[in-house]
């Protein structure tokens, strides 16, 4: 046990890079277990296997399932994202002895659990429309729970050191540690085609997955938030609500992240169609467990190597060039997917499942994707972070919060309209809904969802490339900003200092 205290309390950087540390290995793992909590619930909510459950559980008795479903993602995906910065104004107005965020990390854990849990209680033999009023109620307040959870949990990454190298690491360990402990309920309910009873109860494999998720959501975001700490300075003065708002246009940089995540929805549409993908093209359920385990590496190897390049790199270390490779990368990958995949799934005979060389080739173009696309998600939350600096910067106020609320916006348009988008465009190809095993889709249907999971990706990091080369925070100019940064809290407190000692 000595051993593991020591461990524990020691710091996460130890070598000097030249400015102060903070973060030790309780910290780091507390936050990236609270990081972990808030996968295990969007594997639930967000990903591809929702989407399975309203169109093929919930709404199968409809006349359009793909289309109700696609409606209500929509809507309830637009408030959830119109609700983000609304909280992030909460945030940076609170004021607690237990910090901005984590009052809010303490509690709304809770609520996010049992929202939940009812969300999978609903039951395919209700009547349609009470499916449909149902879905849209929990919908509604899954949104409202989890914003008040996931805006202070980013913002709190944003605050708990003020040093970039920690704060990659931190990434880093809470990438690994959110894919591991946030991929169970997926791997559950995948691997559920495996068991005899779950096999033949899709409905009763959610539900129990969504048990077990809450249970774990409760207690892991206790031990972030015993264990953390708030350091990021504060005027004593909270912001109004116009002066947040207004500072999200003097944020170029932000901008800049805000439109490459517009035009990552056409990157993420591939995510949200999988499971169709792997029932209707691949035409073998089992594949969906293999491609959710070979996701891993990506999370494991961007977790390890980022935060290693960018301390080797130290000086030199550059975010936006850093993000444009992964993008390039990503487009070279999807097209080569595309090109090897295509006769192994568009020209195999009807109703069969994709020889095992198809198979094969699909799982590892799942992983060798997922490889850049973590690379890129890891640097872009030092780049969030780097947002955070550069309002304060600009205009002398530090607001994790509304910072955070507008990525976080982002990334909520991102899962809405590319899970409408893609459940929009299956509707319009045909697709057919079905419960449990397989059923022959259309051609046009199968070319969609080939489309769609390898070409329609590589469009999106092509885009991206385009904002991002406006992205106007560089290595250097980063590091000097910081400077002068302290430099200005230096003589923040100096000047408090003297006041008080007048006062006296």
């Amino acid at each position: 046990m000595g051993k593991v205290k020591s461990f524990l309390d020691s710091k996460i950087v130890k070598t000097d890079v030249g400015e102060e540390t903070y973060l030790t290995w309780r910290e780091t793992l507390s936050y990236a277990l609270g990081r972990g909590a808030q996968g295990m619930n969007t594997s639930m909510t967000s990903s591809k296997y929702v989407n399975y459950f309203l169109t093929n559980v919930l709404f199968k008795k409809l006349k359009n399932p793909m289309g109700t479903a696609s409606t209500i993602r929509l809507f309830c995906g637009i408030f959830d994202a119109i609700n983000d910065p609304i909280m992030g104004v909460i945030v940076d107005k609170t004021r607690t002895k237990d910090g901005q965020m984590r009052p809010y990390i303490k509690w709304a854990p809770l609520f996010v659990s049992i929202v939940m849990v009812m969300f999978f209680v609903g039951s395919a033999d209700a009547s349609p429309a009470f499916n449909i009023a149902y879905t849209t109620i929990l919908f509604v307040l899954l949104d409202v729970t989890y914003t008040a959870f996931d805006i202070p949990m980013g913002a709190l990454a944003f605050s708990i050191t003020p040093n970039g190298i920690e704060r990659t690491k931190l990434f880093g360990v809470s990438s690994i540690t959110r894919s591991i402990v946030g991929a169970l309920p997926q791997v559950f309910v995948a691997g559920a085609a495996w068991l005899p009873y779950f096999r033949d109860h899709t409905p009763q494999a959610y539900l129990t997955s969504a048990i077990i998720s809450a249970i774990g959501i409760f207690f892991l975001t206790r031990l972030t938030y015993k264990n953390t700490t708030e350091r990021a300075q504060h005027n004593s003065d909270t912001p109004s609500v116009k002066e947040c708002f207004s500072l999200l246009f003097k944020n170029r940089p932000l901008l800049m992240l805000f439109l490459c995540n517009i035009f990552f929805v056409l990157c993420k549409v591939a995510e949200q169609v999988s499971f169709y993908f792997v029932a209707d093209l691949m035409f073998n359920l089992k594949y969906n467990a293999v491609i959710d385990v070979v996701k891993f590496p990506g999370f494991l190897l961007a977790g390890l190597i980022v935060p290693k390049i960018v301390e080797k790199l130290g000086k030199k270390a550059d975010s936006r060039r850093f993000y444009q490779v992964c993008c390039i990368s990503a487009i070279v990958l999807h097209l080569l997917f595309a090109v090897l995949t295509f006769k192994g799934l568009l020209q195999k005979e009807a109703g069969t499942s994709v020889s095992l060389l198809t198979g094969i080739i699909v799982c590892a173009f799942t992983c060798l994707t997922t490889i850049p696309l973590e690379f890129k998600n890891l640097i872009q939350k030092e780049m969030e972070a780097e947002t955070v600096d550069y309002i304060e910067w600009k205009t002398g106020t530090r607001v994790e919060g509304i910072m955070l609320s507008i990525m976080s916006f982002t990334g909520k348009i991102e899962n809405t309209f590319s899970s409408s988008i893609g459940l929009a465009i299956l509707g319009i190809v045909g697709y057919q809904s079905h419960t449990e095993g397989s059923l022959i889709q259309s051609a046009g249907t199968n070319n969609m969802l080939f489309f769609l999971t390898t070409l329609l990706p590589a469009i999106g990091y092509l885009l991206m490339l385009i904002p991002m080369h406006f992205y106007n925070i560089t290595g250097d100019g980063h590091r000097q900003m910081m400077k002068e940064i302290k430099e200005r809290r230096a003589q923040r407190e100096s000047e408090q200092e003297v006041k008080a000692e007048a006062a006296e």
